[in-house]
């Protein structure tokens, strides 16, 4: 599995690259993107943490 960011829902809030570094990062228009190939706890705090529900599972 891996998480996908809907870039339109995304309001940059920087939560997920701070709980999960290593799968999640601030593109240049300031929106979250996932960039890790696999899933793990981590990936799932983040998706559950999303203020706006912007994370899902692909």
């Amino acid at each position: 599995m891996k998480a996908y960011v809907d870039q339109d829902i995304c309001i940059g809030c920087g939560m997920c690259s701070g709980i999960e570094p290593d799968a999640f990062r601030m593109n240049s228009d300031g929106k979250a993107e996932c960039y890790a190939e696999g899933y793990d706890a981590k990936v799932q705090e983040a998706i559950d943490s999303c203020p706006v529900g912007a994370i899902s599972e692909k």
